[in-house]
C-alpha cells in the first residue's frame, strides 16, 4: 500500500481542531515556545505540496495575513468555484474522489502530499492512504466542533513514534502507520 502523505495539524484536548462555529481561535491560547517551530519547517521539507478542503482554505484566507505557504496548496472542493486571482500561482483547485483528486495532483509531479482539514485527512485516513501524523494538543476543552478524526470502517493502527511536552503546556505527538500491527 502506497502511504506517501502526512498530517500536521492542532486539536484541542478532546479532539477538534475547529470550534463549533469553525473558529481556530483557541490555537492562539497559549504562546508558541520561543524560537521553536515545533518541527513545522523540517516537516515541510517533507512534502511537495499541500492538500486542504475549502473549509481549510477559506480559514486561512480569513486570518487577513500574506499567504502563508510556499509550497503549491491544492484546495479539494465541489463547491468552490475559482481560487482568488492573487493566488492564481499558488493554489489550485481539485476535483472528484480521492484517488481521482491524488491523480491529479500526481500527474503535476507532486507525491508526497501535507494533508490539512477535516475531511480531507478523514478521507485520506479511510482510504489508508496516512503515513504519519504530527498532532500538537492544545489543553483547551472546547466540549464540540469539528473533530479530527471520524468513523472508520476499518481499525487503522498507528505507533507513537516521538512524544513532546512544551513549556508552554502544549504536546506533540508524532505517529507513524504501523503496518506490523493489526487492530483487534
Amino acid at each position: 500500500m502506497n502511504r506517501p502523505h502526512h498530517v500536521f495539524i492542532a486539536t484541542s484536548l478532546d479532539g477538534y481542531i475547529a470550534d463549533a462555529k469553525g473558529g481556530v481561535g483557541f490555537l492562539d491560547t497559549f504562546p508558541m515556545p520561543e524560537n521553536n517551530d515545533m518541527g513545522y519547517y523540517a516537516f515541510m521539507d517533507r512534502v511537495d505540496a499541500l492538500l486542504m478542503g475549502r473549509k481549510s482554505f477559506e480559514t486561512v484566507l480569513g486570518f487577513g495575513v500574506a499567504w502563508p505557504y510556499t509550497k503549491p496548496v491544492f484546495v479539494w472542493s465541489q463547491t468552490l468555484s475559482k481560487i482568488p486571482m492573487e493566488l492564481s500561482e499558488k493554489a489550485f483547485l481539485v476535483r472528484g474522489n480521492l484517488l481521482e483528486v491524488e491523480e491529479q495532483i500526481r500527474s503535476k509531479g507532486f507525491e508526497h502530499l501535507y494533508l490539512d482539514g477535516g475531511q480531507v485527512i478523514q478521507s485520506f485516513l479511510q482510504a489508508d492512504k496516512v503515513a504519519s501524523m504530527t498532532i500538537t494538543t492544545i489543553p483547551v476543552l472546547l466540549g464540540g466542533g469539528i473533530r479530527l478524526f471520524g468513523s472508520m470502517v476499518n481499525p487503522t493502527a498507528f505507533r507513537c513514534v516521538r512524544s513532546t511536552a512544551y513549556e508552554n503546556g502544549m504536546a506533540q505527538q508524532v505517529f507513524e502507520r504501523a503496518i506490523d500491527i493489526q487492530p483487534k
